[in-house]
């Protein structure tokens, strides 16, 4: 048995086996509707969440499973003060495999150790959130068709957008990608993201200027400032609008960028910028349904 709690768990060889599966999936859809019939998802939801939760649960159910759980820790036994160890070994007795989603950074790797069936890490605080950068993955092979060679820039709040750091930590280990960190000083990208880079000689540049390097970019992933966050309100305040990519941002930009956003969005995109061509954070948010469903094939052990 097999969990997934960061990105790292997955090897090169496995992230480009689910890409080619999820891209199958795209063209194909009918050859998989039926793989996972018998079998059960949980979706532990102790965070609020749209995309990723809907999403799993739309893979699953279109790879012929059926879902059960909850979307709230008020509705589960954790208002009552049940340990994540409990819940997930009460769980594991009723469904295959697991999505949970915690505010606390570690909750899913507890899980993980307690459960009996697979646990994938929906998010967990500021730290991972491995399926969203497998979407993020597909989605920048599907614009781009490689991984090497490019320079990725990352604006807005790199401190604890833990989308950020999962997939700093997936790009890094592909050749000839370069990094632009856009952050006020405050969201810095912490310490721990940047080692790695650092002892593996990685490009990377931190600076708190969108417009200066923006021509450089290949990519360039907007982030919100998230408020649920922050401990003081007043912080949130004086920094949630350092960053808003206006039109005119884009004037110098290249004709090739892709703009992604893991989503939900505040006001650092505004909806002008949707019918920009360079726009992919929809497309984002279709393409983490099929990895997803590439997952959940992949920890099932179940073929089309």
């Amino acid at each position: 048995m097999r969990s997934i709690i960061s990105i790292t768990d997955l090897t090169l060889e496995e992230i480009e086996h689910l890409i080619a599966v999820a891209r199958d999936i795209i063209v194909h859809p009918e050859r998989y509707s039926a793989v996972c019939r018998g079998k059960k998802l949980a979706t532990l939801f102790f965070e609020p969440s749209t995309r990723t939760r809907l999403s799993f649960e739309a893979a699953m159910q279109e790879l012929g499973g059926t879902v059960l759980g909850f979307s709230e820790a008020q509705s589960s036994s954790a208002a009552k003060g049940e340990s994540v160890a409990d819940t997930a070994r009460t769980v594991s007795c009723y469904a295959d495999i697991i999505a949970m989603r915690h505010p606390k950074e570690g909750a899913p790797m507890v899980a993980a150790q307690h459960a009996t069936v697979p646990v994938i890490n929906g998010g967990d605080g500021g730290h991972n959130h491995p399926t969203q950068t497998l979407a993020d993955l597909l989605t920048i092979h599907m614009e781009k068709g490689r991984f090497d060679n490019l320079t990725v820039g990352f604006c807005g709040d790199l401190k604890f957008g833990r989308t950020v750091h999962s997939l700093i930590t997936a790009m890094a280990r592909y050749p000839g990608v370069r990094f632009v960190l856009i952050s006020p000083e405050e969201l810095k990208v912490p310490s721990y993201v940047k080692i790695p880079l650092k002892a593996n000689n990685i490009t990377y540049i931190q600076t708190t200027e969108l417009r200066e390097v923006i021509p450089e970019l290949d990519i360039l992933y907007m982030t919100r400032v998230q408020r649920e966050r922050f401990f003081n309100e007043a912080d949130y305040v004086r920094l949630k609008d350092s960053y808003i990519l206006t039109p005119d941002k884009l004037t110098n930009a290249r004709d090739d960028l892709s703009i992604m956003h893991p989503l939900p969005r505040v006001n650092e995109i505004p909806v002008a910028i949707d019918r920009d061509p360079r726009a992919c954070y929809f497309k984002q948010v279709l393409y983490g349904k099929y990895i997803r469903m590439a997952l959940i094939m992949m920890l099932l052990e179940v073929t089309k």
